[in-house]
């Protein structure tokens, strides 16, 4: 697709490419949906995003925006369940900037979504839309224990939903493969797109680093030009899926940091300070997080900010963004999800924020919560 084959049509309410990038929590799908964007613009085509959540104050919504990208926010619940929020959201971007495509990251911890969302889209709106091929992004040291690899954090009803996902990928990309970097890191790999590809016989298996860009252009053009053959899953079983989102525990938080000597403090440290005191009052209570990550912006202006993040209890904070210079007074957003009661994760998160050196907070909303039992707005088991 290019502009001159397909803008004029789109602009006038023609058909927009649909790109799903799914896959676990902490597997890097918003990076990848941000490098996508990018690597769009630069190719002459506009792209619209749409972030998703199962509650409010998203950190992905914020990093989009951060880059001045177009983005719609769907809260309170999967696509499968806001079928038609995720139109209405599509909707509105094509009103606004008329993307070519529309990039869309479903919640980390949703599954069959190719029954309930791709198949929905192509069947109701298919005069609108155009699906690109199911990707389902996979972290490789998750996925490693997921496949058991490399011993196992998370339980075997979180695992269920994992493998669905793979199950009904048409494309499963090994993000992060800089993760695997050592002497026997493209054994590694290669075992691991060996087991991948047994987990998910009808995908094709790529890998690439979103962070550096290494192997995107490959699974880029795919998702712009492939047409999508996917199939709903076969075989899944609800209460199984209800009981595994259930024993994850979720928290969005919104607070103000300031300064407590009245002067100004590191952002950046202060980040990484946050994160690393959740992390150890988490691990010393024995819970798995799947991810942690949290920005934290300069008060009245939310494009200046740092953003850090952790995907893995054992696993230590790393800051994708960095404030150039110190500040008095920021805005913090947090997103949490761990194997672990809400309210344990609540006690983790006001102790980090009450322990900060040097810094008062103002906690200005704070939600924490188990997903409810999915019931999808549409499904459809294959194509007519």
């Amino acid at each position: 697709m290019t502009r001159a084959q397909g803008g004029d049509d789109e602009r006038a309410g023609g058909t927009a490419r649909y790109v799903m990038i799914g896959g676990f929590l902490g597997a890097g799908k918003t990076t990848a949906m941000l490098r996508f964007a990018e690597w769009l613009t630069g190719r002459g085509l506009r792209a619209g995003l749409v972030t998703n959540d199962q509650g409010g104050g998203l950190v992905d919504t914020a990093l989009a925006g951060v880059r001045g990208l177009p983005v719609e926010e769907i809260t309170g619940g999967c696509f499968c369940c806001r079928f038609n929020s995720l139109v209405e959201a599509a909707d509105a971007l094509r009103r606004g900037t008329a993307p070519e495509v529309l990039v869309a990251e479903p919640v980390g911890s949703c599954t069959d979504l190719v029954a309930t969302v791709s198949l929905p889209l192509e069947s109701l709106h298919g005069d609108r839309f155009t699906l690109a091929p199911a990707s389902v992004v996979v972290d490789p040291l998750r996925a490693e224990r997921v496949l058991g690899m490399n011993g196992a954090r998370l339980s075997d009803h979180v695992h269920y939903i994992y493998r669905k996902q793979l199950e009904e990928a048409e494309i499963v990309v090994v993000n992060k493969i800089d993760l695997l970097a050592d002497a026997e890191g493209a054994a590694r790999l290669e075992r691991l797109q060996e087991a991948l590809a047994e987990a998910a016989p009808h995908a094709d298996v790529l890998a690439c680093s979103a962070r550096t860009g290494v192997g995107l252009d490959a699974w880029f053009e795919r998702m712009l030009h492939d047409p999508s053959r996917a199939a709903a899953i076969a075989d899944i079983d609800y209460d199984r899926y209800a009981l595994g989102e259930s024993l994850l525990g979720w928290l969005n938080a919104e607070a103000r940091l300031i300064a407590t000597d009245g002067g100004e403090f590191d952002g950046n440290a202060a980040l990484l300070d946050l994160l690393g005191r959740i992390r150890r009052a988490l691990d010393a209570a024995g819970h798995e997080i799947a991810h942690l990550k949290a920005t934290l912006a300069v008060e009245g202006d939310p494009y200046e900010l740092a953003a850090a993040n952790l995907v893995r209890t054992d696993d230590a904070p790393v800051l994708s963004h960095r404030l150039a210079e110190p500040l008095d007074v920021g805005r913090l957003l947090v997103n949490l999800r761990a194997e672990a009661d809400p309210a344990v994760l609540d006690r983790a998160v006001r102790g980090a924020l009450t322990e900060m050196v040097g810094v008062g907070c103002e906690v200005v909303h704070l939600e924490h919560f188990r997903p409810g039992r999915p019931v999808p707005t549409h499904r459809i088991a294959s194509r007519s």
